[in-house]
């Protein structure tokens, strides 16, 4: 169980030196290394890929696996520390928790920002069961035995595929209330690589479709799939269409911007 002076390895597969600069190592608790670790890994085939060789060097118990492009708040730290007691308190053989994750029914849980979405959920107290988990944080202890599949490609659907391993074992996953900033660059046409993933995800887990994610249902006969695509198709195809909003070149001035807004509340531990 983590304490006030738990130690944490960070973990971010990386493709943009210049993006990890301006977001995740700009982040208050990763200014300093000296009390957590942060393995940078770049040049990977896939997440999976990535993030398997990170837990075979991680130092520490307690692994962060979060995007290039995440912005952690100052008070991020002591808000996982929070929930995660909380945790060991109510299901300590918890298996994966994260920062914005999907229950079965469709209901979407956490509490982040997203570039072009805006803020999204509300701060709670109780981390909340859910089906999957997003992959812009995903938070597990190596002792889970926890490893990702290198068979499936590219750098989707990794945390949808460690959520089914944790619920193959029994074991539940959780979003918790850890305010944090994805300053991504929005995308309104998903790429291939996206739909190859989903169906290696739907081959993989087949037994437990349907299965809910942070951005589509993965099912038997892939109705939101087809919807999604149609949309797609049908807004591309039109002039004059919805522009993605770009990333945002300074987080920490999103925060500012938002708390001046009174748009979120960051409890201060």
């Amino acid at each position: 169980m983590p304490s006030s002076g738990f130690h944490i390895t960070f973990v971010s597969a990386v493709n943009s030196r210049e993006v990890l600069a301006q977001n995740l190592l700009a982040s208050p608790c990763l200014r300093s290394t000296g009390r957590h670790e942060v393995l940078i890994q770049e040049n990977y085939p896939s997440a999976s890929a990535a993030y398997n060789d990170a837990l075979r060097k991680a130092a520490n118990e307690l692994i962060v696996f979060v995007h290039q492009d995440v912005f952690l708040p100052d008070a991020w730290l002591s808000q996982v520390e929070e929930s995660l007691r909380c945790l060991e308190e109510k299901d300590p053989d918890w298996g994966v928790a994260g920062c914005w994750g999907a229950r079965a029914d469709g209901d979407l849980c956490g509490h982040i920002y997203s570039s072009g979405l805006g803020v999204l959920g509300r701060e709670f107290k109780q981390p909340v069961p859910v089906q999957t988990l997003d992959e812009i944080v995903l938070i597990f202890r190596r002792a889970s035995g926890f490893t990702f599949d290198e068979t499936l490609p590219h750098f989707h659907f990794y945390g949808t595929d460690i959520c089914m391993k944790a619920a193959e074992r029994g074991l539940q996953c959780y979003a918790i209330s850890a305010f944090c900033i994805h300053n991504t660059r929005q995308i309104l046409r998903l790429p291939d690589e996206f739909y190859t993933c989903y169906a290696h995800v739907k081959r993989t887990w087949k037994k437990r479709l349907p299965i809910q994610t942070s951005c589509i249902r993965i099912s038997r006969f892939d109705a939101e799939m087809r919807v999604r695509k149609l949309e797609e198709f049908c807004r591309h195809g039109l002039p004059g269409g919805r522009q993605p909003a770009p990333r945002g070149m300074d987080p920490q001035r999103i925060l500012k911007d938002l708390e001046a807004r009174q748009m979120i509340m960051v409890r201060s531990q």
